[in-house]
């Protein structure tokens, strides 16, 4: 089914190298996955794992040092021509994790929301680039005088909401989510959630949605890569994922999910990942492979013999 979508994106190799030449420090190690236009991907592993990196690298704020990042077939890595860069700008837009740091406090919402028009130098008239402010606002989910308004006057649920406004104003094709409600009030992270589920119906958008929590990306994802220490170790359909979890790391990210029920909560068993228990040579290196229909899995050959054996094959 997958072979007949059209990719929006595809991350070949991609290698991101942070440092000096003298102590360079690789962030994001050969990573390579594709994004279906209308799906979401979501992009899962601890603090530090590169998954930021990698969302930063397709928007072209951090520098590629291995691999390609191609949109719609178009090579988006490196240099590219004015021109591209400025459709990359217009298609691809980021919502940030920290609605509290990622707008400016100096600046009226109205200011936010249109700045990305006017990075574009958007010949509109000042009636038109309001109507466009109140519009993006109204879609979610904020009355259009917010936007004489200062962000400091707004709770953190309405600042993610303005930050959604700004990226939807450029009327983007795809949108990179990073984190979007991990520093939100409980209450607050199922109506972000729902907000932009709604958004992706009427819009027709894709998005990356990056996450710590694997239970809020088998909320929203169709797929899901999970990611440990710069490299990619699994990437399945989302419901594929948590009834066919192979990869060790995998199942340690899946253990640690709290249950809702105290006494299976008290029964559970952590799983703790240990990555030397792989004990990957030489001649016995790490892989990887699809080992069924859109599951890929990191392991040696031995390994992936015994995942093949767990998957029945």
């Amino acid at each position: 089914m997958a072979e007949t979508r059209e990719k929006l994106l595809e991350v070949e190799n991609l290698q991101v190298t942070f440092g000096t030449k003298r102590h360079p420090f690789t962030a994001v190690d050969g990573v390579s996955f594709d994004i279906y236009r209308g799906e979401t991907f979501g992009l899962v592993g601890e603090s530090g794992s590169g998954k930021t990196t990698i969302g930063r690298a397709i928007i072209r704020v951090n520098p590629v040092s291995g691999g390609t990042v191609k949109y719609k077939g178009e090579v988006i890595s490196g240099k590219v021509s004015r021109e591209t860069d400025r459709r990359i700008i217009q298609n691809i837009q980021m919502i940030f994790q920290d609605p509290m740091a990622s707008l400016n406090e100096r600046a009226k919402v109205d200011y936010i929301v249109s700045e990305g028009l006017y990075a574009l130098g958007e010949k509109l008239s000042e009636e038109a680039r309001k109507e466009k402010v109140a519009k993006a606002l109204s879609d979610v989910g904020l009355l259009p005088e917010f936007a004489s308004r200062f962000p400091h006057e707004f709770s953190g649920g309405q600042r993610q909401r303005i930050g959604i406004a700004r990226a939807l104003i450029m009327e983007p094709e795809f949108i990179i989510a990073d984190e979007p409600i991990s520093a939100l009030d409980v209450s607050i992270r199922a109506q972000v959630l729902n907000l932009m589920s709604r958004l992706q119906k009427e819009r027709g958008l894709t998005y990356l949605f990056i996450a710590h929590d694997l239970s809020v990306v088998r909320f929203i994802s169709d797929r899901i890569g999970v990611i440990y220490k710069g490299k990619l170790m699994e990437l399945a359909g989302s419901e594929q994922l948590f009834a066919h979890p192979l990869h060790p790391y995998t199942q340690a990210l899946l253990s640690a999910i709290p249950m809702p029920d105290p006494e299976s909560e008290r029964e559970k068993k952590l799983v703790v990942y240990d990555p030397t228990r792989h004990g990957y040579t030489e001649n016995d290196p790490p892989l990887w492979e699809e080992l069924e229909d859109g599951h890929f899995v990191r392991g040696s050959r031995r390994e992936l013999e015994g995942y093949r054996k767990l998957l029945g094959q």
